[in-house]
């Protein structure tokens, strides 16, 4: 099988879909991989490295996209993509399309095979292909919202971790899965104390067990939200329903009840979000306020931190890529069920129920 990896092309996106060591596994299975030329660069991976690992390096996108049967990425691909998708080509990347409709309708017309890299899922639920992004992200928002708490950015001017004599800054949590639980680890380490609420029992006694005494847990209601937004100084929001809309938890109606200078952290943006008042946002142009409310919601954190993430990614995306390569994809899916459900559309077909449901298609499930 051909196989391509191009450059990503969205705002601040430094990561690529397959580090050299990819490549080379590929290569050695009779694969041939084609590769943008720098596509790898703002990972830390040039050309000369893919050349070695065996790759053909291709000067423009176009190319990329014309000789490859499978395209493997990293972020959904945009406006300027959609005309170089071919019918019955395999694009293997994060689609998130319940938040958005547009892409959704463009790979529908493409005809292609989109398998979504956040919906492939184990037997027991977890999501193999999403957790190494989320343990990024929900580490970086801490760091992210630390910053953004200092006042020359209109932060409230509180320090997480507090001094000697000073308590320490209110971390609050929503959502105890992946995101969340790295969100809670970085806040804790820094000294913070920490709130996380979840609506799973299970989760909350995870982390009753493995935090420290400072972060605390309590069930995830509208009373216990308004409750503790109006005295927490930043917010981390880590909800994911797979391949779903997140839901609202925090309306706007709530930030008149937060503190000026409030930082939301919005992790949940590739899915819509789970505060009402986001909106995606890049890392030229992180954030916004309203209400005084500060909010980031960048839609590829771990893109700030490409080496690391494009290290994480490749080390559970390879063994998959090698299966679609080996045995094409419908034989692929067909044996392993956890790849099954990274289908989301098939030449034209959706196929993936909760984008049905985000975009009120009644009918048109294939």
């Amino acid at each position: 099988m051909t196989i391509g990896v191009p450059k990503e092309i969205k705002n601040n996106e430094s990561r690529v879909g397959m580090t050299p060591a990819g490549v080379f596994e590929l290569v050695k299975n009779d694969h041939t991989v084609y590769v943008q030329s720098s596509a790898g660069e703002g990972s830390g991976f040039f050309d000369a490295d893919y050349q070695q690992a065996g790759a053909i390096i291709l000067d423009t996108i176009g190319q990329v996209y014309a000789l490859s049967d499978m395209i493997v990425k990293v972020k959904e691909p945009i406006a300027e993509e959609y005309d170089y998708i071919k019918k019955d080509q395999v694009v293997f990347t994060y689609f998130h399309f319940a938040s958005s409709e547009p892409l959704t309708k463009a790979m529908i017309k493409s005809e292609a095979i989109c398998i979504a890299y956040e919906t492939v899922e184990d037997e027991d639920g977890t999501l193999p292909l999403l957790t190494p992004m989320s343990e990024v992200a929900g580490r970086m928002a801490i760091q992210q919202g630390a910053k953004y708490l200092e006042k020359p950015v209109k932060g409230r001017g509180v320090l997480l971790g507090g001094v000697p004599g000073v308590a320490p800054g209110k971390v609050l949590v929503l959502g105890a899965g992946v995101v969340g639980i790295q969100a809670a680890k970085m806040a804790a380490g820094l000294g913070a104390h920490v709130t996380i609420l979840d609506i799973n029992m299970k989760r909350l006694r995870y982390v009753n067990d493995v935090m420290p005494s400072h972060v605390v847990t309590e069930f995830s209601n509208e009373f216990n939200i308004r409750k503790h937004i109006k005295d927490h100084d930043l917010i981390v929001g880590g909800v994911l329903l797979k391949g779903a809309k997140a839901p609202n938890l925090i309306t706007r109606d709530m930030l008149k009840q937060m503190r000026p200078g409030t930082v939301i952290v919005d992790v949940a943006v590739d899915q819509g979000g789970c505060v009402e008042t986001t909106r995606p946002t890049t890392h030229e142009d992180p954030v916004y306020i309203i209400d005084d409310v500060v909010h980031y919601s960048v839609a590829n954190m771990p893109g700030a931190v490409p080496y690391t993430s494009t290290m994480a990614l490749t080390n559970v995306t390879l063994p998959y890529v090698l299966k679609l390569a080996n045995l094409g994809w419908e034989k692929a899916t067909e044996i392993d069920e956890s790849l099954h459900k990274g289908l989301n559309i098939v030449k034209g077909d959706v196929v993936y129920k909760e984008i049905i449901e985000a975009f009120g298609w009644e009918g048109v499930l294939a």
